[in-house]
């Protein structure tokens, strides 16, 4: 591979390392080939990590002038997002390591979205994640890829994962970023939402973290099996989105795909919303009272 440090002089954000990283690299595979990147930039190789309190480290001089990577054994795709992660630290000077000389990566470091307004190491893992994002599923590849997509579908989901091999949710996120449709992804645990992912067209999930998954929903409703992914049915958009009472709700579609140890993937798609008489949103507002009130 030609691309080396000198090709990422002066770039400090996650979007400017990967941008250039790409102009060094035109030709990049799928899947990236994180550890031949990892070798060229200067991280002098790469160590299992035997611990069960952090799922990562970087162990670097002052200068940054080389590293290693210490990445917790597991599953080869939640390894390469670690992998990933801990590249994006060291080759952005302004991150601080948490210790002299090494950086500690807890799995809730690897999960995070957003960051507490003035929180800086919360900050850093944000940015870690981002250029593990980036890089791992390129953006001009992943619009290649998602050309094939036409109606929001799980499978696309899975086979995303597969093509640039990286874990479920991580091609779940990328997938609401580019598909054009107003869609989320809703990851529960245990029955219990744990993270939502959205199209920036697509409302706030009324479903607080932690908050039970929708008795009425479709997650709910029938028994599935592992790794299938189920129909796409009609749902209630009050279950999961803000309706206001004099307005007419969008049709809702919710698809589910069960996976080990009690976790599931839950698509949502909002579909645009047609013009209405005054009549209609009377019997409209009807069906919605007698639906959550157990009449019928």
């Amino acid at each position: 591979m030609p691309v080396s440090r000198k090709d990422l002089a002066d770039a400090r954000s996650p979007e400017a390392l990967v941008k250039r990283i790409l102009q060094a690299e035109p030709n990049l595979q799928v899947p990236v080939p994180i550890l031949d990147l990892c070798a060229c930039l200067g991280i002098l190789r790469i160590e299992d990590f035997d611990t069960d309190e952090f799922e990562g480290s970087l162990v670097t001089d002052a200068t940054r002038s080389e590293g290693i990577i210490l990445a917790k054994r597991g599953g080869e795709l939640r390894r390469r997002f670690t992998i990933a992660h801990e590249l994006g630290h060291f080759l952005m000077a302004h991150h601080i390591p948490d210790q002299a000389g090494r950086f500690l990566c807890k799995k809730s470091d690897l999960m995070r979205v957003t960051a507490e307004e003035g929180d800086q190491r919360q900050r850093r893992e944000v940015e870690a994640n981002r250029f593990a994002n980036l890089v791992l599923m390129p953006p001009h590849l992943l619009r290649a890829a998602m050309t094939a997509f036409r109606e929001p579908h799980l499978q696309h989901v899975l086979a995303l994962s597969g093509d640039f091999a990286v874990g479920k949710e991580t091609a779940a996120r990328a997938y609401v970023q580019y598909h054009p449709e107003r869609i989320a992804i809703v990851v529960v645990g245990n029955g219990r939402v744990q993270r939502c992912y959205r199209s920036l067209s697509f409302p706030p999930v009324i479903c607080a973290v932690g908050s039970p998954v929708p008795a009425h929903s479709l997650y709910r409703s029938s028994s599935y099996r592992p790794n299938i992914v189920s129909d796409i049915t009609a749902s209630s958009s009050d279950l999961w989105i803000d309706v206001k009472r004099d307005l007419r709700a969008p049709a809702l579609f919710e698809q589910v795909y069960l996976q080990q140890n009690g976790f599931a993937m839950i698509l949502l798609r909002l579909e645009p919303v047609p013009e209405e008489s005054a009549e209609e949103r009377k019997q409209e507002e009807g069906w919605r009272y007698r639906f959550h009130s157990g009449r019928r």
